[in-house]
C-alpha cells in the first residue's frame, strides 16, 4: 500500500513542478498567485504522502524513488507541455533513470 502512496507522492511532485512552470508563463498577477497557491498545495500533499510512505519503506529507497518519479515526470511534462527539446541523449538518460527506479523497487521488496 505504501508503494502506491509513494507513487502518488511522486505524481504530486510533478504537479508542483508543473505549477512552477505555469507560474513562469503567467500573464497576470492573479494568475501568477493562483499557480503559486497550486504549487504550495501540491508541494504540501507530496511531502505529507512521502512522510506517510517512509513510515514503512526504507527512507533512502523511498526518497530516491519519489525524486525519480518527479524527475521523470517533470522532464516528460517539459517535453510535452512546455515544448522542451527531446534529444536522443536526453531520452536515453531518461530511460536510464526509469530503469534505476524500477531496479530500486525490485531490490527493496
Amino acid at each position: 500500500m505504501n508503494w502506491i502512496v509513494l507513487v502518488i507522492a511522486g505524481l504530486f511532485e510533478v504537479a508542483f513542478a508543473f505549477c512552477l512552470g505555469k507560474a513562469k508563463e503567467a500573464s497576470t498577477t492573479n494568475e501568477l498567485y493562483l499557480w503559486y497557491v497550486g504549487f504550495i498545495v501540491t508541494l504540501s500533499v507530496s511531502m505529507l504522502l512521502l512522510v506517510k510512505a517512509t513510515q514503512t519503506l526504507p527512507i533512502g529507497t523511498a526518497y530516491a524513488i519519489w525524486t525519480g518519479i518527479g524527475a521523470v515526470g517533470t522532464v516528460l511534462l517539459g517535453i510535452i507541455v512546455f515544448k522542451e527539446p527531446a534529444s536522443f541523449l536526453r531520452l536515453l538518460f531518461l530511460i536510464t533513470l526509469i530503469s534505476s527506479i524500477i531496479g530500486l523497487k525490485v531490490v527493496s521488496q
